[in-house]
């Protein structure tokens, strides 16, 4: 908690969180591009940004939010790359290994929908619970 910086350590209980899922999510697509560089994922981690996206991926009731979430959780916990990858924006991905993350991403697209359209249909007052 004390790596957090001051200004969220005492927040309020009533703090209300960004109600906008597209807001939620363009904030962890940026905090996603500050991790590109070796420098710039040591200083996410270091402000303690896990703790803060661990409680949101367990609030999360948007499922491509959830997800989005948990691809920058695994950046930020997952293996440093090797030398001469640092910079994760400039890495060349061999296009078969891009073939298979376009369909990967493709599935995971579809599945969203439909975890999507399945929130869209449960009874109000239901939703994500973990």
């Amino acid at each position: 908690m004390e790596r957090l910086p001051v200004d969220l350590q005492y927040l309020p209980p009533g703090k209300q969180r960004e109600p906008d899922a597209d807001i939620r999510k363009m904030l962890i697509e940026a905090i996603m591009l500050l991790t590109a560089t070796a420098p710039g994922r040591q200083q996410v981690r270091d402000q303690g940004a896990y703790l803060i996206l661990r409680e949101l991926h367990s609030w999360e009731p948007e499922p491509d939010v959830r997800v989005t979430c948990e691809k920058l959780i695994q950046v930020l916990i997952g293996d440093e790359p090797e030398p001469g990858m640092e910079n994760l924006l400039e890495v060349q991905v061999p296009k078969d290994v891009e073939q298979q993350l376009q369909q990967l991403d493709h599935q995971e697209q579809e599945q969203l929908e439909r975890e999507q359209q399945e929130l869209a249909l449960e009874p109000a007052g239901q939703g994500h619970t973990t």
